[in-house]
This record gives C-alpha cells, structure tokens and sequence, in this order.
C-alpha cells in the first residue's frame, strides 16, 4: 500500500510525512520525493508470534511518499506535470490541510484550501482526458479501429471533470478496469487530514463540505515531537493530550478502511506473516499474493480464524473442536483468516 501526502504550501505536509514516518527531513531536498516506510501495527501478529515462536515475524507493510516540489526555474506547466506525474503511482492520496494558525501567514481557510487542491487534481485529469480524446478522435478519422468502450468512458468522465467533480464521485468511472492505465489522481481514494493546532482536536466546522471523503484531525506539531520519542515517553505523552493511538496507527486504520483492504496471516516455525489483499478476495487470488506457484498449483485452502485459534489455545485444539475447514478456490478469505495453502506444482 503506497500513499501520496498532498497539500498546498504551509500545509504542514512535511511536518505531517515526518509525524508518520519518523524520517528525519534534509534540509534543501524539497525537490526530491521521500519515502517512508513503517510496519502496521498489529496485535494479531504479535500474538500469533507468541504462540509459534518463529524466527521471522513479518508484520504488512505501508509506504508514505512526500512528492518532489518543482525546482527553482522550473516552468510552473512542466513543473506542475513532473509533480502530478510521482503522485499518480500512489494507491491512494492524503491530502493535508492547514487548520493552524502560523506566524506571518493568513487565518486558516481549510474549506478553500481543499477545494483549491481538489481542483488542480481535477484539472491535471481533465488534460490526460482531452489529450486522449483528441488521440482517438484523430485515429477514427483515419479509419484505424479504435475501442469503442474506451472513449464511451473517457467522454463520461470529461463530463464530470469539466463540470468540476472529481472522479471518485462516480464509482464506476473510478474502478473502470478500462481506465486503470490513467491512474486518474481525482479518482484516487483520499483521506483528508486537518492539521489543526496543538490544542484543538476538532474538525472544523467547512469539513461538512468536504462530500465523499473521509476527513480525520492531525495535530501535526504533537505528533512530529511524538515520532522521535521512545515508546514509555509516547504512552505518557499520549495519555496527557487525550490521544488513544499515535496519528500513524489512527491513519493506517483509516487507510486500510479507505482502500478496502483486510489482513491474512500465515504462521509458522520459520516465520508469522501478515499478508494485505482487498476486501473480497478469493482463496486461490490470496495464494498467488504469496506466490504464482500455489495459485497455479491450489488444492485446498486450511483456514481458520484467528479468534478461534485464540479461544482454543492452540491449532491441535482448534482442529479438535472443529474451527479448522477447508476451502475451495472460490471462498473470500476473511480478516484475520490463518491460511496453509495446499498445494502441487
């Protein structure tokens, strides 16, 4: 899982990045991206590693990506599109408003701010569109075939972006497997996060224009002091501000949520694994996530839920009072399922 940290300028984008990752920041590196990445924290791991004793415990893994800003005289056209072009290999997008107050800046106007960066995602795909459009329009009058499918859904969505809405607004156009290829950043699934000040915990009242997102509150200074601390200073820390879990643990929770996502384990002497697949997905698709070779060679699928193995105490007894079922390719695996594939190649 790959996200894009966005916002505009004196957003706190990078204090955020920092919050998140822990990843000291560079000074003059602006124009380059930076990539985090951290483990999910996860109890189940943590206990399945208990039981098994493995001599690897591997938790899922997520990446946050801070964007290159455009280099000093750099034109703003080919800046803007060197920009754009990082954030569109993100899975999703968290868009980072200012809500906090600054020395030698304006009062925060969070509403405009998100609509002022919602319309430059808009805008960047309205180009990619038009310049496709154009390309197959050209092709047709030459008699080339073209596919007709394609530019049914490319002149829907240059309806909607040209009425100013942003692709994730319509579902079908957004997970169009035709249009996969675009990587349309408005069709991005986004988590808006607010960087409010060090004392307030509210969403403020414009996130109720905020339609179709999920929207969360970052106190972003706080958890940028957080991220270097040692864990028993963290939980003090934490408990003194009111906070539950750090920010990072709260907006993987809410990516997850975000992007549809659940967690599978696979346990073991050698190694306690936790796997990331979407929502829905079937037994023989999980097993080609491990490797090609089980999905080719699939058998049956041993599963049993991680509760169940909890309750039991262990898999002998799991087995026992009939919690362990088999399962055939078609079966969605659920979060938290504890898999051995079966297999032959």
């Amino acid at each position: 899982m790959k996200l894009a940290i966005i916002g505009l300028e004196q957003s706190g984008k990078a204090t955020v990045f920092q919050a998140l990752t822990g990843t000291p920041l560079s000074v003059g590196r602006k124009t380059e991206s930076r990539i985090g990445t951290i483990r999910v924290p996860d109890d189940r791991v943590d206990q399945l590693s208990a039981i098994y004793r493995p001599r690897k415990t591997i938790f899922a893994q997520v990446e946050y990506f801070l964007p290159g800003a455009k280099a000093a005289g750099e034109d703003k056209k080919s800046g803007a599109q060197a920009y754009w072009t990082q954030v569109r290999d993100g899975d999703a997008l968290i868009h980072c408003v200012r809500n906090f107050d600054a020395f030698g800046t304006t009062p925060p106007t969070p509403r405009d701010d998100f609509q002022a960066l919602d319309q430059e995602l808009i805008l960047a795909d309205l180009v990619s569109v038009e310049k496709r459009l154009e390309r197959l329009k050209l092709d047709q009058r030459r008699g080339k075939q073209i596919d007709p499918e394609e530019l049914a859904l490319l002149s829907r969505c240059h309806t909607e972006l040209e009425s100013e809405r942003p692709l994730r607004h319509a579902p079908e156009l957004a997970t169009a497997p035709k249009l996969r290829g675009f990587a349309f950043l408005s069709a991005k699934p986004q988590l808006v996060l607010f960087n409010n000040d060090d004392e307030d915990a509210r969403l403020p009242d414009q996130a109720t224009a905020i339609d179709e997102t999920t929207a969360m509150v970052i106190r972003g200074k706080l958890e940028q002091e957080l991220a270097g601390m040692r864990p028993e200073e963290a939980v003090e820390f934490l408990a003194e501000f009111g906070l539950e879990a750090s920010a990072a643990d709260r907006i993987i929770q809410k990516s997850y949520e975000l992007l549809g996502l659940i967690s599978f384990f696979t346990v073991g002497e050698d190694e306690v694994r936790a796997w990331t697949i979407p929502q829905g997905t079937t037994a023989v698709d999980a097993a080609e996530v491990i490797h090609s070779d089980i999905k080719k060679g699939f058998i049956r699928a041993e599963v049993l839920a991680h509760r169940d193995l909890m309750a039991a105490g262990s898999y002998a007894e799991a087995r026992k009072q009939g919690t362990v079922r088999l399962e055939g390719k078609p079966y969605e695996v659920r979060d938290g399922d504890i898999i051995h594939f079966r297999f032959n190649v």
